[in-house]
Parts: C-alpha cells; sequence; structure tokens
C-alpha cells in the first residue's frame, strides 16, 4: 500500500518520530512493489448491468508468483452481505494472464491490448498494462500543512477532552493555505506522468453480485507467503495507522493490517480513532467531523468513524448508474441522505477522492479540506473501457516515487 514519501514523513512526525520513505508501508510490501497496491476503484457502469474495476500497481510490471485478487461481497444493504465473489488474475508476463471469475467465467491469453481480454462465456473482460495513473494529490502542499499542525503542537496547541487539537484561527488558516500551494505557489500534482500497472475489469453484475445490490469491495495481492497487500477505501492504511507512533510500531501495525481482511478490521479501530482525532481538529473546530458521537463519553466520540473505516471496503449501490459522492452508500444508510440514495457511491477514477475523505474527516462536508488540484492532467473515463489513459510513450516511467499513491 503506497502513499506519498514526504507527505508521509510529515504527517508522522507530529507525533514526534522521524520517518524515512521506507517506512510508509509494512517492509514486507516495499520489498516487492509488484505487489504493491496503490490505489482500488469500483463504480457501476453507466450502461448499467456491469460493475466496473480497477487496481494500479506500484511496481511497473506484475509478479509471475502473485494473484491480484478483487473481493466482491454483496447483500440487500450497507454492511449486510450475504455473499461472496472473487475475481482473481495471474500473469506468467506482461503479455499472458489468466483470470477467473468465481465459477462464472474464465479468460486467459494476452491482456494488453486496450479493448480487453475477454472471458470464455463473455461475462467479463480484463485490460492489464502500464496506464496514466488517475490519482492525483498535492503532496508537497500536504507535507507543508502537517509541518504548520506540527509546529503548532509542538508550541503548545491544547487539546479538548476528547484528545482533538485546538487550533487557533491564525493556525487553522496557515494549515489551510499551505495545503492549497506547493512550495509557496500554485498547486501541482505531485503524481504526474505516473504509469503504475494496472488491471482493469468489466464484469457483468449478475456474476457478482448474488447476494444483492449492495457490494463492498477489496482487493489484495497474495504470494506463495500469504496475503501481502491489501485496499478498499482511499488513505485508509497509511493516513490512520500509528499517525503518532514510532516506525516500529508503524510496521508493527501495517503489517498486521497488509495481512488481515475487512472482517478483522475491529482491532485497528482504536488506532485509526487516535488519527481521527488530530484530523478533527485541522478545521479549526473539534467535534464536526462526520459522524461525530457528541452524546458518547469523550474517549468513544470518534469510534463510529473509526468503526466504519476499519472495515476497509469501497461500498457500490450497483442499482444506482450515477456515480458522483465518494462515501454515498455510507451517506445514505448513516446519515440519511435521500438526495444519495441513488448514488452508485464506490469511487471511480475522476472523484476527487482525498479531498473529499479529508473533509468528512475534518467536518463532515466534501470541501473543507482542499489541497488545491482536483483532476489529473489526463481525464480518464467513467464510460469507456479501459478508463484510464494509455502513456504517452511505450516506455514511459513514473515520474513519481514507487510509495507516492494512497497519501
Amino acid at each position: 500500500m503506497a502513499g506519498a514519501a514526504m507527505a508521509a514523513t510529515a504527517w508522522l512526525a507530529l507525533g514526534g518520530a522521524a520517518r524515512a520513505s521506507d517506512h510508509l508501508d509494512s517492509p514486507t510490501v516495499i520489498a516487492d512493489p509488484r505487489v504493491d497496491i496503490g490505489d482500488i476503484y469500483a463504480w457501476t457502469d453507466p450502461a448499467g448491468g456491469k460493475l466496473d474495476l480497477v487496481m494500479t500497481i506500484v511496481g511497473h510490471s506484475f509478479s509471475d508468483r502473485a494473484q491480484y485478487i478483487f473481493h466482491i461481497d454483496s447483500g440487500p444493504a450497507f454492511g449486510k452481505t450475504k455473499a461472496s465473489t472473487v475475481i482473481v488474475c495471474a500473469f506468467a508476463s506482461m503479455t499472458q494472464a489468466e483470470c477467473r471469475v468465481g465459477d462464472q467465467d474464465y479468460a486467459h491469453g494476452d491482456p494488453s491490448k486496450p479493448e480487453g481480454l475477454a472471458g470464455d462465456d463473455g461475462r467479463f473482460k480484463v485490460f492489464a498494462g502500464l496506464r496514466d495513473d488517475p490519482f492525483f494529490n498535492n503532496v508537497k502542499g500536504t507535507r507543508a500543512a502537517y509541518n504548520v499542525a506540527q509546529a503548532a503542537l509542538k508550541g503548545g496547541a491544547g487539546k479538548d477532552e476528547a484528545g482533538c487539537p485546538k487550533f487557533d484561527a491564525a493556525t487553522t488558516a496557515a494549515i489551510g493555505a499551505a495545503w492549497r500551494s506547493t512550495d509557496g505557489g500554485p498547486a501541482t500534482n505531485f503524481l504526474k506522468g505516473w504509469t503504475p500497472a494496472s488491471i482493469v475489469i468489466s464484469v457483468d453484475l449478475a456474476a457478482v453480485a448474488k447476494g444483492g445490490p449492495i457490494l463492498g469491495v477489496w482487493g489484495a495481492t497474495v504470494t506463495p507467503k500469504g496475503q501481502i497487500d491489501r485496499m478498499g477505501r482511499p488513505l485508509t492504511g497509511n493516513a490512520l495507522l500509528a499517525t503518532l507512533g514510532t516506525a516500529d510500531e508503524s510496521d508493527r501495525l501495517k503489517e498486521l493490517y497488509n495481512a488481515s481482511t475487512p472482517a478483522e478490521g475491529g482491532k485497528f479501530v482504536d488506532e485509526i480513532a487516535v488519527g481521527l482525532r488530530l484530523y478533527d481538529g485541522l478545521d479549526g473546530q473539534c467535534g464536526d467531523q462526520w459522524l461525530y458521537d457528541r452524546a458518547a463519553a469523550a474517549a468513544l466520540r470518534y469510534q463510529p468513524l473509526a468503526k466504519l473505516l476499519a472495515d476497509d471496503r469501497l461500498w457500490v449501490n450497483s442499482a444506482a448508474t450515477d456515480c458522483g459522492q465518494l462515501f454515498a452508500v455510507e451517506l445514505a444508510a448513516l446519515s440519511g441522505r435521500a438526495d444519495l440514495a441513488r448514488d452508485c457511491g464506490g469511487r471511480t477514477p475522476t472523484y476527487d477522492a482525498v479531498n473529499i475523505y479529508r473533509s468528512q474527516l475534518a467536518n463532515g462536508t466534501n470541501t473543507r479540506i482542499d489541497d488545491g488540484v482536483h483532476r489529473d492532467e489526463k481525464t480518464p473515463s467513467n464510460a469507456i473501457f479501459p478508463f484510464l489513459v494509455a502513456p504517452e510513450t511505450a516506455n514511459a516511467e513514473p515520474q513519481a516515487p514507487a510509495q507516492a499513491e494512497k497519501y
């Protein structure tokens, strides 16, 4: 699981622990970027009837000793899944793959052509190869913002009874200004031009939604040594584990996290809540975070959101074909957002996912935290397979370093 090196160094330093870039994820993942998941995307195809999926891999190729897996849990309502389907791909080379959709369909051959490799029974198709990364993020601005927060904490900024930092108005304004710029100038995308290896799948909903229309999606990489990495929503694994801990504690937690499943998320709730307290203060007001429980004892007020995030699955309402809001399924179910009942949620390649995620953690909106970058330089498609833009040259190399994705 990748995270932006410079941003994470500053963020983790808020707890006084200096971090090298190789502490952004577990040592096991960093050892082989070919099994390091950058991002997971899942959304309902605009034409209906299909689930579209993307997994980007930090390495510039696939491992011939790994399986790349999409887990799709399905049920009648959010959090109530009744059936599960796995889509598994393995690669002998960049031009030789085999993929299975449970017991529904199988494909074998060259997946590198833009039209994709179709399954024998026509229930899915897969593309695999280098693509422009649709994720965008002002990493340097994020680092600068965290440095402002770090200085305020070191300078004696207090905390409320629930542990949320109480930044004054000047500090809050400085955090926002730093976040919206890069090196003091206009905000820029740190990941411009990065072309990770990407697996793209479009599959019939009937093959993966056996338990009902609400889908919980997460991805994993598995080798003979076991599960190496996993991811669902953006940011959770890297932004909210051991944010104030030591490098050793970070490594320990992330090794456990990467080897676990969403169903085992309970053991990470308390640690995630620590990170949520810090996020809640970034807008200058404590207690306005999404799902903050004012009625609970001080130590438990961040538990509802921590529990939600610990079950790290992307939720998709496959009965909807309009997709415009990260967390749409969760917001409709938990916050009574009737206006989102017909939004598929999930994550398309065009979502401004980082700003929405952070803003929900800061004050329960889509817009409070703004890193100044709102789109990729190359516009991906939510409708035209294989969705992600091809590299400009056949031998394009990543512009950003490995471990630069999730932050």
